[in-house]
């Protein structure tokens, strides 16, 4: 005879009924996601050297005091931030109180959260984008009743809701990646300013490289500063060697990788050490160009050019994510099609014919979609399993490897010629942040910087690793455009699926904005409103964007006013099938 098993209904029965004989006790408990390994052995308090002392003691000084405000600590790659976070945030869970850390990238959590969890156990939780939302309201959870007083994470960390906040830290808090491009647009470092006036905490920004901005505020009082000159092991700084790429050509090397820096990488792999390489760029090529006519396939929704990836042997755009399989022919005239540029997929794949028996792993947005893949990569570097790391600027930051002893920029050039204000200071930060990433162990670093510009200051700036003298180069230059930390740039971006209704919409709005900011209180105000044009990318995914700035000094008057005329501009019937929206300070 068949068996035959109780359905769920007579199960529940059963069980009830054992319950009102008093043999068994039944409960709920809510499942939680296992998120964070158990750490091998407690770790103790890192032991600090004199110049982490002073500036910890100054910090804690700072953190009990009555309105702590907030502070910068300007440290060298590899002089010790990350000890002086972790004794602070010891401080602020002695004193009954909360910690917040946040950082930049994804790719930077694992290594921190391995060294958190060793610290303070169970008291930490993590919250970034790659959690899956069962996993992130567990997390969320756990904060909000207080079993978690120390949360780390990206960017959407800073609205977690711990208990009895009291300091807020910012690693790298030069990184345009605080920055929300989205609605609603915020800065994290902002909201942890504002989190940490409500709450008295203290509110730490940290970074080898501070932004110009931050700096500014620094030097000008507003923020207190501690600054770290040496590296922890006392370790010199990485040996820099600046290549000129027009040279390689002269020399017939059209290759990604220049003869010294394939020199430099044999050497490290038969010492047996690790080296990482950064491209900001990835796919194959930049795209494919028709070598007879000169045309090049383009997206039909966006105004950029698709992007060639070999490994699909599929065109790319990487703002919509329409594809398309390669063809061999123009579809214009017929000529063949030709790559040109260099991706992270280019680099791996002449490494692997360059070192057809060293292990080489890539790490870029193509590489690290599945969950907790990022993760996978580091780990199997960290084991040895490969002697080349090549990414994007997932790992040109925050990355601590004790056996990489040489760094390498295939391409600075990439950010430096952008039509942004910020292109010198993120430039020389990537290359700085990159550099540092080679001799953090007991052997000395070396870093090779590939440029068609080896005279650029920026570069010259970044490979002596000199940003004090970076910083008075580059804030010379943002007061005589008046740009930010001298004033603020309110970017209104107007978007539709008709250029034409997009741009008329655009240009009312400028002429209301300018008949305003005429009258008072705003007559007097120094101002300049440029515009409107399109956006640097000016169609993405069908829809057209104009663009209209107004600098000036970011007051409540100038507020107002443009809520005023955003609210105008949604009622008024001509302005149909138009949005618009202000952005202060955009990275974009």
């Amino acid at each position: 005879d068949a068996l035959v098993l109780p359905g769920v209904g007579a199960f529940k029965d059963g069980m009830a009924g054992l319950e009102k004989l008093g043999l068994i006790t039944i409960w709920e408990q809510e499942v939680q996601p296992e998120l964070l390994s158990p750490a091998q052995e407690a770790a103790q308090p890192p032991v600090l050297n004199d110049e982490q002392q002073a500036a910890f003691d100054g910090l804690c000084r700072q953190m009990q005091s009555q309105k702590p405000g907030a502070a910068l600590l300007y440290g060298v790659t590899g002089s010790g931030k990350t000890a002086v976070y972790i004794r602070l945030i010891y401080e602020a869970l002695k004193a009954g109180k909360s910690a917040i850390l946040l950082v930049p990238e994804i790719s930077l959590t694992p290594q921190l959260l391995e060294k958190l969890s060793a610290h303070f156990g169970q008291a930490v939780a993590v919250l970034h984008s790659s959690l899956r939302i069962s996993e992130r309201f567990a997390q969320w959870r756990r904060i909000q009743s207080g079993q978690a007083r120390v949360v780390v994470g990206t960017r959407s960390a800073v609205f977690a809701p711990v208990q009895s906040p009291g300091l807020f830290i910012l690693d790298e808090e030069q990184e345009h990646t605080y920055k929300s491009e989205n609605s609603p647009r915020y800065h994290a470092r902002e909201i942890a300013r504002y989190r940490g006036a409500k709450a008295g905490a203290l509110v730490l920004l940290g970074s080898a490289t501070p932004s110009v901005e931050t700096m500014y505020h620094a030097k000008c009082g507003d923020l207190a500063l501690y600054t770290l000159k040496e590296r922890f092991n006392r370790q010199a700084m990485p040996r820099v060697e600046l290549v000129d790429l027009k040279q390689e050509l002269r020399q017939g090397n059209a290759g990604i990788v220049s003869a010294a820096l394939e020199e430099r990488l044999r050497d490290t792999v038969i010492r047996g050490d690790q080296a990482i390489l950064f491209l900001n760029r990835r796919g194959n090529s930049r795209c494919l160009v028709c070598v007879d006519c000169g045309d090049a396939p383009s997206c039909p929704r966006c105004s950029v050019y698709l992007t060639y990836h070999s490994v699909t042997n599929r065109l790319m755009c990487h703002y919509c994510g329409y594809s398309e399989p390669v063809t061999e022919r123009c579809s214009h005239c017929g000529g063949a099609l030709r790559p040109v540029g260099a991706g992270t997929q280019k680099v791996e794949e002449e490494l692997r014919y360059e070192f057809p028996d060293t292990g080489i792993l890539r790490m870029d947005a193509d590489t690290v979609t599945a969950a907790n893949s990022h993760e996978a990569i580091l780990e199997r570097f960290r084991r040895k399993e490969a002697s080349i790391l090549v990414g994007t600027q997932m790992v040109a930051k925050g990355l601590d490897f004790a056996s990489v002893t040489l760094a390498g920029v295939l391409d600075a050039d990439l950010s430096l010629y952008v039509n942004h204000y910020r292109a010198a200071e993120t430039t020389f930060s990537l290359v700085t942040q990159l550099v540092g990433r080679s001799g953090r162990g007991a052997d000395t670093g070396t870093a090779v910087i590939q440029t068609m510009c080896p005279e650029h200051p920026v570069l010259k700036l970044a490979a002596a690793q000199d940003y004090d003298g970076f910083y008075d180069m580059e804030i010379a230059l943002r007061e005589l455009r008046n740009v930010p930390p001298f004033r603020d740039l309110f970017t209104v971006t107007f978007t539709g699926l008709f250029e034409e209704h997009v741009r008329a919409a655009a240009k009312r709005f400028r002429d209301a904005l300018a008949m305003n900011l005429r009258q008072s209180p705003y007559a007097g105000m120094e101002f300049d409103l440029l515009g409107p044009a399109p956006a640097a990318i000016a169609k993405v995914n069908y829809t057209y964007r104009y663009r209209a700035t107004l600098s000036c000094k970011n007051t409540k008057e100038v507020r107002a006013l443009l809520r005023f005329l955003l609210g105008a501009f949604a009622k008024d019937k001509q302005n149909k099938g138009v949005s618009a929206f202000v952005d202060v300070n955009a990275y974009d």
